[in-house]
């Protein structure tokens, strides 16, 4: 029977599918393009909270396996079957599966995390699956097996229906479900200081990737190196404590145009199987205008004007700017308002003065022609008064002096005559 078992712990790993395989290769998770003035500093982020080193040392409580059951007869319900942590025994939850159902004690040793089910009955059958945590490095890994039971020995087998093996096995009969995973985070006899790593990487412009410069290599552990002299230089620096708080920011100071290239901040965690790239491509253009060393001094009217000092040739010429103060703003504005406000008046009243003057000179216009020119009434006769005055020539020899009383005669002989024609 114990042969029948290893036998069965070897083939499981060959029919386990590359469910857990993960590669050390990084992965690109940031890129950016960068401009900025030469002189300036320049400031690459690279942050990651997974990279920040502090010892597991409750390594044997982070690291958990367990396996589930999902049942979807006679009703629908989900069963821990058991758990297992390095620094403990493996605890089996339903009292009938004790002592049938079981996983390797060297499980966290050699990676082997497979479920062994002796006697297999007909509630057994379901879903199950093998859960992998790791609370220090946040990593939760699982997969599923589904397990079938018959009666019949002809249709034992196994497939893969493109999502999880399929095991249709013998009632009766003992199996292994298949849950293996050698990586090296799941084992024991690691140091994880030894295991983190960050390293910046600088590319110029026509240079293949694989000939990029090394600038820095840091580790977890503390230990640094420098490459060329630009860190030992202080033109280049990432923070001491960079592990601490996980902040791998490269700042490079004074930029100058053979700055320009690509630079690529890589993280790798070992231990937890961390594998991060961030690429930055900066460009340098040109500097900024430097701002006057000296600003334009100002003084009130209350301050005293500075006393004026001798000049050399050689230092800078200073124009000072003086702003007095305006204290009667208020009634220089005042009186503006007053003045506009009294030409406006003045305007308006010569408008008035000279509309009046138009209407009497329209009046008097035609009291003159009524006297002087042509009687109209009501569109029926019309009366020249040229034709009066050679009707009435003899009385114009009047004696009568004043202009204006011979006027009034003549309208009234005018009158008179009108009258006598309208009656007729």
């Amino acid at each position: 029977m114990r042969l029948d078992m290893n036998l069965l712990l070897i083939l499981a790993v060959f029919f386990l599918p590359q469910a857990w395989g993960q590669s050390s290769r990084p992965a690109v998770v940031e890129a950016k393009n960068i401009t900025l003035p030469a002189g300036s500093e320049a400031v690459l982020p690279c942050h990651s909270p997974r990279m920040v080193w502090t010892q597991d040392r409750l390594k044997d409580r982070q690291r958990v396996v367990h396996w589930d059951v999902f049942h979807s007869s006679p009703e629908y319900s989900v069963e821990r079957i058991l758990d297992m942590s390095p620094g403990a025994r493996q605890r089996v939850y339903n009292g009938f599966n004790k002592g049938r159902v079981s996983i390797p004690d060297s499980a966290f040793t050699d990676g082997n995390f497979s479920l062994i089910i002796n006697n297999v009955v007909n509630t057994d059958k379901g879903v199950y699956t093998c859960n992998l945590h790791h609370h220090y490095c946040q990593i939760h890994e699982s997969i599923q097996i589904q397990l079938n039971v018959t009666k019949s020995a002809r249709k034992e087998k196994r497939y893969w229906d493109g999502e999880k093996n399929v095991l249709v096995v013998l009632l009766g009969s003992s199996i292994v479900l298949p849950c293996v995973n050698r990586r090296a985070l799941w084992r024991d006899g690691l140091q994880e200081d030894q295991q983190q790593v960050a390293h910046w990487d600088f590319q110029p412009p026509g240079v293949r990737p694989n000939k990029a410069d090394r600038l820095v290599d840091l580790y977890a552990s503390g230990e640094r190196r420098d490459y060329g002299p630009l860190f030992a230089q202080s033109k280049m620096r990432v923070a001491e404590d960079a592990f601490t708080y996980g902040d791998f920011s490269l700042s490079i100071s004074d930029l100058m145009p053979e700055d320009k290239g690509l630079y690529s901040c890589n993280l790798h965690h070992h231990y937890c199987g961390l594998h991060e790239r961030r690429i930055f491509r900066l460009t340098v253009g040109p500097s900024l205008p430097r701002e006057p060393t000296t600003p334009p001094r100002i003084f009130l009217n209350d301050e005293l004007e500075p006393k004026t000092e001798e000049v050399s040739e050689d230092s800078p010429r200073v124009v000072n700017v003086f702003l007095p103060e305006q204290r009667g703003y208020f009634v220089q504005h005042l009186g503006y308002f007053l003045a506009t406000f009294l030409l406006l008046a003045f305007i308006v009243i010569a408008v008035i003065v000279l509309t009046r003057r138009q209407k009497k000179r329209g009046l008097e216009y035609e009291v003159g022609r009524s006297v002087g020119g042509t009687m109209i009434s009501e569109g029926e006769i019309a009366l020249d008064c040229t034709e009066m005055r050679t009707y009435n020539q003899d009385s114009l020899n009047s004696e009568f002096k004043n202009n204006l009383l011979k006027e009034r005669d003549m309208v009234k002989e005018c009158n008179k005559e009108f009258d006598g024609k309208m009656w007729k």
